[in-house]
């Protein structure tokens, strides 16, 4: 080529350098943007959910303050909390705990309008910005769509589990006009929803304010309750109708409060479950009523089966059957005069491992009931899969007997499902002789409630073993 050509030649490869140069600096740019892009995505949403962060739920919520004062809006924050996360989370493992939340995640989305903000704070707590409401009801019926979507049962690893949510409810700008007081409302609520029965929503009242000084200093007072021996058990018989005997009794937890005096379990034990006080707790107790039951046998009293209360997270601890051999050995009590109390809703959660679980127990020869039967989620077909004993009737049933039909016809259907499984059917809260009637015409296997005998201390139910042992059977006298 001549002198021209040459010159073209370097003046294309020129061009084609600066092109290619070009081309490189262009993509690191757009690789840059995208890495940037990533990490501020990654520094404002839930790496495991996909949902916005606490980060982000923050700044919407300063936005939706500024906006709604300005424009004189209300709107709604909806806290939420799944009651029973920690209880799969420990017995399934974390990976379906982090498929749990996963799909909590999507059923709270798609349970909200568009315009409405979702996010996940941590652990099992999500939170809802409810934009532009025009009155509380609209919150409620939101909130009522939460509640369905999470009862829905969760298929994990195979297995169906169910967990409930509690909510609470603050709203701008009658309950508070900032975003730190917005979110305390809202917690407390939730507080309030657990305490209510869990499964349910509160809105943010005035009152819960003072609950919640209560509430820590009940807490610290708990505690310290065990260490300081204020814990105490009281004692309630179950009166064999066919015989007129006691031939069970049950364990009820009570604490001497060194200044609000004796305290029901109603006031603790929700405190006692959230906060995992309850194992150690639940542990005293177990040894406290085996160890008693075996000092009334030795003061020549007969033997009675003695039902022991357990907890959800008793029933998921990993060293529960461990501590239940130990107590057997140290205490000498016979497996078969021990009988734990579960109710429907610890076993219906994971029906498969729950099996598991309470077939070790059925193992070691210790008597397995269901507690509050009839308010829970199980049925006929579910209940065979469980080795249980017992059916208690939940007392709800027998109060109105016998002026409601219907509770009626539903405990004469349970005495039949019972007696058709093979299972002893104890009925609570009988309180009149007409209930105890009933259930007897029914054949009802065991009574237990005030009719008979209210919960007493150690020596009083002795006294009250003693008198029924050596009097004739069905005597009235024993009665109080």
């Amino acid at each position: 080529p001549n002198a021209f050509d040459a010159e073209i030649i370097k003046l294309l490869e020129r061009m084609a350098e600066n092109v290619s140069y070009a081309l490189d600096n262009f993509e690191r740019e757009a690789e840059r943007r995208r890495t940037a892009q990533r990490i501020e995505y990654l520094a404002s949403h839930d790496g495991l959910t996909g949902l916005p962060n606490r980060i982000s739920f923050s700044q919407a919520l300063e936005q939706a303050i500024d906006s709604s004062r300005r424009m004189g809006r209300h709107f709604a924050v909806l806290f939420i909390d799944l009651d029973r996360f920690k209880i799969i989370n420990d017995t399934l493992g974390h990976d379906a705990g982090d498929t749990l939340l996963k799909e909590a995640s999507r059923r709270i989305k798609g349970s909200v309008r568009s315009s409405d903000f979702v996010a996940r704070l941590g652990g099992d707590e999500f939170v809802v910005l409810a934009q532009e409401i025009s009155d509380v009801e609209q919150v409620a019926v939101v909130a009522h769509k939460l509640l369905a979507a999470l009862l829905e049962p969760f298929v994990i690893c195979g297995q169906e589990c169910r967990v409930t949510a509690s909510i609470g409810i603050s709203v701008f700008p009658t309950d508070a006009q900032d975003e730190q007081a917005l979110m305390k409302n809202a917690d407390l609520a939730m507080y309030a929803a657990k305490e209510g029965g869990k499964n349910n929503f509160r809105f943010y009242s005035k009152d819960f304010k003072t609950q919640s000084p209560e509430r820590l200093s009940l807490e610290t007072s708990l505690r310290q309750a065990l260490e300081r021996e204020e814990f105490l058990l009281h004692y309630q018989a179950k009166l064999e109708l066919s015989s007129g005997a006691i031939t069970g009794v049950e364990a009820l937890l009570r604490w001497r409060h060194p200044h609000l005096g004796l305290v029901l379990p109603g006031k603790f034990i929700a405190l006692a479950e959230e906060t995992g006080l309850i194992v150690p707790i639940g542990r005293w107790v177990l040894e406290t009523a085996c160890a008693q039951n075996v000092a009334w046998q030795r003061a020549g009293l007969p033997p009675v089966c003695m039902a022991v209360n357990l907890s959800p997270r008793q029933l998921s601890d990993e060293n529960a059957m461990q501590h239940l051999a130990d107590v057997l050995g140290e205490t000498g009590l016979a497996a078969g005069l021990l009988e734990l109390e579960i109710t429907e809703s610890m076993v219906m959660g994971n029906v498969d491992l729950a099996a598991r679980q309470l077939r070790a127990i059925k193992g070691v020869g210790v008597r397995l009931a269901i507690d509050d039967f009839g308010t829970g989620y199980s049925s006929l077909a579910q209940l065979k899969h469980f080795p249980i004993d017992t059916l208690k009737i939940d007392r709800s049933f027998i109060h109105a007997i016998p002026h409601d039909a219907q509770d009626m016809a539903i405990t004469k259907a349970i005495i039949a499902m019972g007696k058709a499984l093979g299972l002893s059917v104890v009925a609570e809260g009988v309180e009149t002789p007409e209930q105890e009637a009933f259930l007897r015409e029914h054949r009802c296997d065991q009574t237990q409630g005030y009719y008979f005998s209210r919960p007493v201390p150690h020596d009083e139910f002795a006294q009250l073993l003693l008198r029924t042992s050596s009097r004739p059977r069905h005597v009235e006298s024993a009665r109080r």
